[in-house]
């Protein structure tokens, strides 16, 4: 329904949430914006196995989500809470080594510095 990943109207939006029926398979726009999520959280789910695409999609594909089990999901709250801690804890994981680089780099060069 939507037409490209990131190039959808708030109209095209709309109309899938409004749609009396869904397509029986949706793309990761389509799954990110009946979950509630970003569209760049679902290859995070994926990872996290909370989420399994259709068939088995090489890494570089398009993923495609089945509409029974992403309506499931979006409407079981033990599993929105669990997807949520998992995105909370992998952001956590990449500001804490962002974080740890930048201290080191700036350690780095105080060093460098002390030297000449």
């Amino acid at each position: 329904m939507l037409a490209s990943r990131s190039a959808a109207t708030a109209q095209e939006k709309f109309a899938l949430l409004n749609a009396r029926r869904l397509p029986g398979r949706l793309n990761t726009s389509e799954a990110a914006l009946l979950l509630g999520f970003q569209e760049h959280d679902i290859a995070l789910l994926v990872a996290a196995k909370l989420l399994a695409p259709l068939g088995k999609p090489a890494p570089n594909a398009p993923k495609y989500f089945a509409a029974v089990q992403v309506a499931e999901r979006a409407s079981d709250s033990e599993w929105l809470s669990n997807a949520t801690k998992q995105l909370a804890k992998h952001w956590l994981r990449k500001n804490q080594r962002k974080s740890a680089h930048a201290r080191s780099a700036v350690q780095f060069t105080g060093l460098e510095a002390a030297k000449t």
